[in-house]
């Protein structure tokens, strides 16, 4: 998925919430409203997104307050210390996490904030039909027969 996919999709989910992008886009960018398109690419090609992510509008359309959301936690390793002092290393697989706060939106900016890359962390809120399709393959995959070993 390209950074111009993704951010219509973000927008598209922010817009269900209730967000108005041409208004937000006039009074932050201040750049004459061409179309939807044309606004998109320059907040992509300039990196102005980080305009749009960051702002406090945007962000309570987006986690709307006291919706459940589900999102996807990616997969971790760290290395840790046993009660006998003894390193290991640990290998968390990904899992789905629900929330329902009543200012997620708040803590989500902060989040976005600290991680390396804000648009692949937003990236994990947007579900799109190609994530169904590769997760609902992943599922299967991991629950066939060939993936267990029976012994007799």
């Amino acid at each position: 998925m390209t950074r111009v996919e993704l951010l219509r999709a973000v927008l598209r989910q922010a817009k269900q919430n209730g967000f108005s992008f041409r208004t937000w886009y006039e009074t932050r960018i201040c750049l004459p409203w061409v179309s939807l398109p044309a606004a998109v690419e320059i907040l992509a090609a300039e990196r102005r997104y980080y305009a749009l992510l960051f702002s406090h509008e945007f962000a309570e359309a987006f986690w709307k307050s006291g919706v459940k959301m589900t999102y996807l936690v990616p997969p971790t390793t760290f290395t840790t210390q046993t009660r006998n002092g003894k390193i290991i290393t640990v290998e968390r697989r990904p899992y789905t996490r629900r929330t329902n706060r009543p200012d997620n939106w708040r803590y989500h900016l902060r989040e976005m904030a600290t991680h390396e890359e804000p648009l692949r962390y937003i990236r994990r809120f947007v579900v799109v039909a190609e994530d169904l399709t590769s997760a609902g393959a992943a599922v299967k995959a991991a629950y066939s027969d060939e993936s267990f070993n029976f012994q007799k």
